[in-house]
């Protein structure tokens, strides 16, 4: 088995890293509207704390991942968690602060560790050989999902039986914790130059484009698959609190799906991969909304649950096929913002969406968008290969 391979203890230290970094990422934005549950503010108070965190977050990989060259990701990791830490005892400490300061503390929090999920997968690639790249990957999809079905639940339990605060604690103490797991890090190999956001290598990161389009396309299936579970199932006089049921189904899948995929080598390339996936799950979605028994949403939303999170790997490995190794962190980052601008845009224009018309038309627009923007990656993806061979670009042997 090719997991077998990749559990040295290197890469076990990885995963601890890991797993305290992602931890308050997965419980941030709901603990911060917890925190405003609390607060005279309410949960207006609290929602705009974690819209905040949301734009720190995407704005901060996205400048912080093109613009740190690789010969300083390890010490940007350390002093951008620690930062986040600091951000999270703020908010935990002195929960009645201003809202300028709690803004500024969400905010902060976002964005300072924000260069993490490209670093540290960037890192994970260097400690797997080649051959095993898409089982990492795939193990690093697993523990991700896991995290993210375990959040919500602990926000929760921390939040009404200690206090409203009490989870922002918990993500100060984990983010502290993975800033010092950090420090023992392998930090990423380094190409032969640097690489630096001059005119020729931001040419070099932007020619990633249809992979960053396809994580973006898939995300916004996602947004508009989970956000309107429960007004679907309302309308269709189902129990809403099954949705809370088929969310924790949904990462339980994602892991499997993700397990699955790095079991073996599959036929074809990485790129081809993802497109089949993202159609895949686009029609998963459909009979989600179109269906009209309980049984046909429920094997929808699973089935497109079990389908999503091999995208995402596919995009990652894309990447390191098509860009040199030393953009590929920005690269990662990049990425990372971009599929987070995906489902949020998706999200708002769904929630705008949502009181004219029917769910199911709302779910099958967010579908819409994925779509489109798919169709408009695997043309680019087309185009795009062709162009970086000619160029001697990466590229020439599987994307």
């Amino acid at each position: 088995m090719k997991y077998r391979s990749i559990f040295t203890r290197r890469l076990l230290g990885w995963a601890l890293t890991s797993s305290f970094v992602r931890l308050p990422v997965a419980m941030a934005a709901l603990a911060m509207v917890f925190l405003g549950r609390g607060s005279p503010g309410g949960y207006a108070e609290g929602g705009t704390l974690a819209a905040l965190y949301v734009i720190g977050e995407v704005a901060g990989s996205g400048v912080l991942g093109t613009l740190v060259p690789p010969s300083r990701t390890k010490l940007s990791l350390v002093v951008g968690m620690a930062l986040g830490a600091v951000s999270f005892a703020v908010m935990f400490f002195v929960p009645g602060a201003p809202m300028a300061v709690l803004g500024t503390a969400a905010f902060l929090g976002g964005a300072a560790p924000a260069i993490a999920p490209g670093a540290l997968r960037t890192v994970l690639i260097g400690l797997v050989p080649e051959g095993d790249t898409a089982a990492a990957l795939s193990a690093d999809s697993i523990l991700t999902e896991l995290i993210w079905m375990t959040a919500p639940g602990l926000v929760v339990l921390l939040a009404l039986q200690i206090s409203a605060r009490a989870p922002l604690g918990l993500c100060a103490a984990s983010m502290a914790v993975a800033t010092t797991a950090a420090l023992s890090l392998t930090p990423p190999a380094q190409g032969k130059d640097e690489f630096r956001p001059a005119r020729s290598a931001t040419r070099v990161l932007l020619s990633g484009w249809p992979v960053y389009l396809t994580a973006a396309a898939a995300m916004s299936i996602s947004a508009v698959a989970e956000l309107d579970l429960p007004p679907l199932l309302q309308s269709r006089h189902d129990p809403v609190g099954l949705a809370g049921v088929l969310l924790v189904g949904f990462g339980a899948l994602s892991a499997l799906g993700s397990f699955l995929y790095g079991l073996r080598t599959w036929p074809g390339t990485p790129r081809r991969h993802g497109q089949i996936f993202l159609t895949a799950t686009a029609v998963a979605i459909v009979v989600e909304a179109t269906a009209p028994h309980l049984v046909g949403i429920v094997v929808g939303f699973l089935v497109a649950g079990c389908l999503q999170p091999v995208v995402m790997i596919t995009r990652s490995l894309s990447l390191r096929t098509e860009l040199p190794e030393n953009a590929q962190t920005a690269a990662y980052s990049l990425m990372y913002s971009i599929q987070g601008i995906g489902y949020s845009v998706t999200a708002a224009i769904a929630a705008a969406l949502i009181g004219h018309f029917a769910v199911s038309t709302v779910i099958l627009c967010g579908v819409a968008i994925g779509a489109f923007l798919g169709v408009i990656s695997a043309i680019g993806e087309t185009a795009v290969a062709p162009a970086q061979r000619s160029d001697g670009q990466p590229g020439s042997n599987a994307s």
